[in-house]
Protein backbone atom coordinates (compact mmCIF):
# COMPACT_ATOMS: atom_id res chain seq x y z
CA UNK A 1 0.00 0.00 0.00
CA UNK A 2 2.72 2.33 1.09
CA UNK A 3 4.62 2.06 -2.49
CA UNK A 4 1.52 2.29 -4.07
CA UNK A 5 0.96 5.56 -2.74
CA UNK A 6 4.94 6.73 -3.48
CA UNK A 7 4.52 5.62 -6.83
CA UNK A 8 1.12 8.07 -7.35
CA UNK A 9 2.84 10.74 -5.58
CA UNK A 10 6.13 10.77 -7.95
CA UNK A 11 3.58 10.40 -10.80
CA UNK A 12 2.01 13.92 -9.70
CA UNK A 13 5.08 15.12 -8.90
CA UNK A 14 6.76 14.12 -12.10
CA UNK A 15 4.27 15.03 -14.22
CA UNK A 16 3.94 18.52 -12.30
CA UNK A 17 7.36 19.63 -12.13
CA UNK A 18 10.23 17.52 -13.42
CA UNK A 19 8.05 17.05 -17.22
CA UNK A 20 5.99 19.66 -16.89
CA UNK A 21 3.97 19.97 -20.25
CA UNK A 22 4.42 23.88 -20.98
CA UNK A 23 8.10 24.34 -19.51
CA UNK A 24 9.77 21.21 -20.53
CA UNK A 25 7.74 19.76 -23.31
CA UNK A 26 6.66 22.74 -24.72
CA UNK A 27 3.02 21.56 -25.66
CA UNK A 28 -0.03 23.78 -25.03
CA UNK A 29 1.32 26.85 -25.64
CA UNK A 30 -1.80 28.36 -27.68
CA UNK A 31 -3.38 28.71 -24.57
CA UNK A 32 -0.50 29.26 -22.62
CA UNK A 33 -0.13 32.69 -23.99
CA UNK A 34 -3.24 33.41 -24.60
CA UNK A 35 -5.21 33.00 -21.54
CA UNK A 36 -1.76 33.90 -19.21
CA UNK A 37 -2.64 38.00 -19.48
CA UNK A 38 -4.35 37.79 -16.49
CA UNK A 39 -4.90 36.43 -13.07
CA UNK A 40 -8.34 35.86 -13.58
CA UNK A 41 -8.65 34.28 -16.81
CA UNK A 42 -5.27 32.12 -15.89
CA UNK A 43 -6.85 30.61 -12.99
CA UNK A 44 -10.67 30.10 -14.52
CA UNK A 45 -8.75 27.99 -17.49
CA UNK A 46 -6.83 26.23 -15.14
CA UNK A 47 -9.29 25.01 -12.76
CA UNK A 48 -11.66 24.09 -16.49
CA UNK A 49 -8.29 22.51 -17.60
CA UNK A 50 -7.24 20.38 -14.96
CA UNK A 51 -11.02 18.99 -14.57
CA UNK A 52 -11.00 18.31 -18.15
CA UNK A 53 -7.99 16.34 -18.05
CA UNK A 54 -8.72 13.94 -15.08
CA UNK A 55 -12.40 13.19 -15.95
CA UNK A 56 -10.88 12.32 -19.88
CA UNK A 57 -7.91 10.79 -18.62
CA UNK A 58 -10.40 8.72 -16.69
CA UNK A 59 -12.93 8.01 -19.22
CA UNK A 60 -10.38 7.36 -22.17
CA UNK A 61 -9.03 4.69 -19.80
CA UNK A 62 -11.84 3.00 -19.21
CA UNK A 63 -13.22 3.37 -23.25
CA UNK A 64 -9.45 1.96 -24.44
CA UNK A 65 -9.69 -0.90 -21.65
CA UNK A 66 -13.10 -2.13 -21.68
CA UNK A 67 -14.33 -1.11 -25.29
CA UNK A 68 -11.62 -0.53 -27.68
CA UNK A 69 -9.13 -3.36 -26.35
CA UNK A 70 -11.90 -6.25 -26.60
CA UNK A 71 -13.23 -4.82 -29.91
CA UNK A 72 -9.31 -4.88 -31.55
CA UNK A 73 -10.35 -1.42 -32.24
CA UNK A 74 -6.84 0.17 -30.21
CA UNK A 75 -5.75 1.99 -33.59
CA UNK A 76 -9.01 4.17 -33.05
CA UNK A 77 -7.49 5.70 -30.20
CA UNK A 78 -6.83 9.31 -31.28
CA UNK A 79 -10.34 9.87 -32.95
CA UNK A 80 -11.73 7.95 -29.73
CA UNK A 81 -10.02 10.12 -27.21
CA UNK A 82 -10.41 13.60 -29.41
CA UNK A 83 -14.21 12.56 -29.47
CA UNK A 84 -14.35 12.20 -25.47
CA UNK A 85 -12.24 15.00 -24.84
CA UNK A 86 -14.57 17.40 -26.97
CA UNK A 87 -17.53 15.88 -25.27
CA UNK A 88 -16.13 16.87 -22.15
CA UNK A 89 -15.29 20.47 -23.61
CA UNK A 90 -18.53 21.26 -24.80
CA UNK A 91 -19.92 20.26 -20.93
CA UNK A 92 -17.78 22.39 -19.76
CA UNK A 93 -18.54 25.02 -21.62
CA UNK A 94 -21.93 24.91 -21.04
CA UNK A 95 -21.60 24.69 -17.53
CA UNK A 96 -19.33 27.86 -17.32
CA UNK A 97 -22.03 29.90 -19.68
CA UNK A 98 -24.46 29.36 -17.01
CA UNK A 99 -22.35 29.44 -13.88
CA UNK A 100 -19.93 32.24 -14.57
CA UNK A 101 -20.77 34.21 -18.08
CA UNK A 102 -18.15 36.97 -17.57
CA UNK A 103 -15.18 34.10 -17.07
CA UNK A 104 -16.77 32.62 -20.29
CA UNK A 105 -16.28 35.13 -22.55
CA UNK A 106 -12.87 36.39 -21.33
CA UNK A 107 -12.09 32.90 -22.01
CA UNK A 108 -13.76 33.54 -25.61
CA UNK A 109 -12.06 31.04 -28.04
CA UNK A 110 -9.16 29.20 -25.81
CA UNK A 111 -12.15 27.47 -23.80
CA UNK A 112 -13.13 25.90 -27.04
CA UNK A 113 -9.42 25.21 -28.33
CA UNK A 114 -9.33 22.89 -25.10
CA UNK A 115 -10.90 20.45 -27.48
CA UNK A 116 -8.10 19.69 -29.48
CA UNK A 117 -4.89 20.96 -27.25
CA UNK A 118 -1.78 18.55 -27.19
CA UNK A 119 -1.55 18.30 -23.66
CA UNK A 120 -5.05 17.05 -23.24
CA UNK A 121 -4.61 14.40 -26.12
CA UNK A 122 -0.88 13.57 -24.43
CA UNK A 123 -2.13 12.52 -21.41
CA UNK A 124 -4.60 9.69 -22.65
CA UNK A 125 -1.92 8.44 -25.26
CA UNK A 126 0.50 8.37 -22.82
CA UNK A 127 -1.67 6.29 -20.14
CA UNK A 128 -1.83 3.84 -22.54
CA UNK A 129 1.55 3.94 -23.91
CA UNK A 130 2.76 3.74 -20.74
CA UNK A 131 0.21 0.87 -19.72
CA UNK A 132 -0.89 2.85 -16.22
CA UNK A 133 -3.80 1.70 -13.88
CA UNK A 134 -6.81 3.46 -13.60
CA UNK A 135 -5.52 5.16 -10.38
CA UNK A 136 -1.90 5.66 -12.06
CA UNK A 137 -3.83 7.10 -14.96
CA UNK A 138 -6.07 9.59 -12.66
CA UNK A 139 -2.52 10.93 -10.89
CA UNK A 140 -0.70 11.58 -13.74
CA UNK A 141 -3.80 13.47 -15.32
CA UNK A 142 -3.99 15.53 -12.28
CA UNK A 143 -0.05 15.90 -11.89
CA UNK A 144 -0.37 17.40 -15.59
CA UNK A 145 -3.01 19.87 -14.81
CA UNK A 146 -1.48 20.94 -11.76
CA UNK A 147 1.55 21.37 -13.72
CA UNK A 148 -0.10 23.26 -16.46
CA UNK A 149 -2.08 25.34 -13.48
CA UNK A 150 1.49 25.99 -11.89
CA UNK A 151 2.51 27.38 -15.39
CA UNK A 152 -0.20 29.64 -16.01
CA UNK A 153 -0.34 31.25 -12.52
CA UNK A 154 3.20 31.71 -12.38
CA UNK A 155 3.25 33.41 -16.00
CA UNK A 156 0.05 35.53 -15.38
CA UNK A 157 1.17 36.81 -12.13
CA UNK A 158 4.41 37.98 -13.46
CA UNK A 159 2.91 39.49 -17.16
CA UNK A 160 0.47 41.33 -14.90
CA UNK A 161 3.78 43.11 -12.96
CA UNK A 162 5.48 43.19 -16.60
CA UNK A 163 2.59 45.94 -17.93
CA UNK A 164 3.76 48.11 -15.26
CA UNK A 165 7.28 48.04 -16.54
CA UNK A 166 9.10 50.03 -19.10
CA UNK A 167 9.87 47.63 -21.41
CA UNK A 168 11.28 48.64 -24.77
CA UNK A 169 8.70 49.39 -27.76
CA UNK A 170 9.89 45.97 -29.95
CA UNK A 171 9.87 43.70 -26.58
CA UNK A 172 5.92 44.57 -25.54
CA UNK A 173 3.57 41.77 -25.80
CA UNK A 174 4.48 37.95 -27.02
CA UNK A 175 8.12 38.66 -27.54
CA UNK A 176 8.63 39.10 -24.02
CA UNK A 177 5.94 36.50 -23.10
CA UNK A 178 8.33 34.46 -25.06
CA UNK A 179 11.39 35.22 -22.92
CA UNK A 180 9.72 35.02 -20.32
CA UNK A 181 8.18 31.68 -20.58
CA UNK A 182 12.17 30.31 -21.92
CA UNK A 183 13.74 31.56 -18.66
CA UNK A 184 10.75 29.98 -16.50
CA UNK A 185 11.68 26.73 -18.48
CA UNK A 186 15.57 27.06 -17.56
CA UNK A 187 14.25 27.21 -13.91
CA UNK A 188 12.28 24.20 -14.45
CA UNK A 189 15.16 22.08 -15.66
CA UNK A 190 16.77 22.15 -11.94
CA UNK A 191 13.75 19.98 -11.37
CA UNK A 192 15.13 17.63 -14.03
CA UNK A 193 17.31 15.34 -11.89
CA UNK A 194 14.62 14.27 -9.24
CA UNK A 195 12.05 12.30 -11.03
CA UNK A 196 11.89 10.83 -14.02
CA UNK A 197 8.95 8.67 -15.98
Amino acid sequence: MGAELIKLFELIVSASLVNNFVFTWFLGLCIFFGVSKKMETAIGMSITFTAVMVISAAISWLVFRFVMVPLGIEFLMIIVFIGVVAGLVQGSDTIMRKVSPGLYYKLGIYLALISTNCIILAVPLMNVGNKYSFIESIAFALGSGLGFSLAMIIMASIREKIELADIPVPFRGLPMAFIIAGMIALAFTGFSGLITL
